[in-house]
């Protein structure tokens, strides 16, 4: 009975330091999840990457884009042009 006894509380031992040691599986389940997020988030910054890298080609390279973000982003108009605004429709 007493080996029995010490046995179980030999195996629930073992058992407790699997689980919450420094090894252990929650430690290695958490390790995981970070390593997933941190794999998402770099494939985020690629595509990130990739899409400033092909701005920035179209930049250098496509003179009606640079026109197009000319006109809308910082209102420019080429000589001789006429410009109507009308106003916002109200809310």
């Amino acid at each position: 009975m007493r080996r029995r006894l010490l046995a179980l509380g030999v195996a629930a031992l073992a058992l407790v330091l699997a689980v919450y040691g420094v090894g252990g599986a929650l430690r290695v389940r958490e390790l995981r999840r970070q390593l997933e997020a941190a794999e998402r988030e770099i494939a985020g910054l690629r595509a990130q990457s990739r899409r400033l890298a092909e701005t920035i080609e179209r930049l250098r390279h496509d003179p009606d884009y640079l026109e197009k973000l000319a006109r809308e982003e910082h209102g420019m108009v080429r000589e001789g042009e006429t410009v109507l605004k009308f106003p916002g429709r109200p809310r």
